[in-house]
């Protein structure tokens, strides 16, 4: 049971110290799901949005990568657009996780993801395209998202 243990420490710790941005809602019944409130960060298109992510540890964590995903809809290159909502991130990929990462620095990467989009690593084609190449029309889009799905 060392995962548990391990679990318990990190929720300890993201708990009294959270990543800036982020209100963590303590597991009551499942220690593999945790429910996180990301705050929009403030210089960018997201500023205002509150969101909604959920993380599903797996039991082999942390020798597996967390699973992540947008419960709140946003307009991004780096999420999909579907009820997954799955962020691409290139530390959660099974081959690149090392097991000393720890849940805040997901959510601090999560967040640096969040202030600049990455389109050349996307899941949306489309959006990413758009932030490319039309970025007037991009931020007019995620910020009408923001305000749409992330009040």
């Amino acid at each position: 049971m060392t995962s548990n243990k391990r679990l318990m420490k990190e929720l300890g710790e993201i708990t009294t110290n959270p990543p800036q941005g982020c209100i963590i809602t303590p597991p009551t019944e499942d220690m593999f799901t945790w429910d996180v409130t990301m705050d929009g960060p403030s210089d960018s298109v997201y500023a205002g949005g509150k969101y909604h992510i959920q993380i599903v540890l797996p039991k082999e964590y942390p020798f597996k990568p967390p699973v992540l995903s947008f419960k709140t809809k946003i307009y991004h290159p780096n999420v999909s657009n579907d009820e997954r909502g799955a962020m691409c991130l290139g530390m959660l990929k099974a081959e690149e996780w090392k097991p000393p990462n720890k849940i805040a620095e997901v959510l601090k990467l999560v967040r640096a993801v969040l202030a600049a989009p990455q389109p050349d690593d996307a899941v949306e084609t489309g959006i990413a395209e758009q932030f490319k190449n039309d970025r007037k029309s991009f931020d007019k889009v995620a910020k009408e998202w923001v305000g749409k799905y992330a009040k």
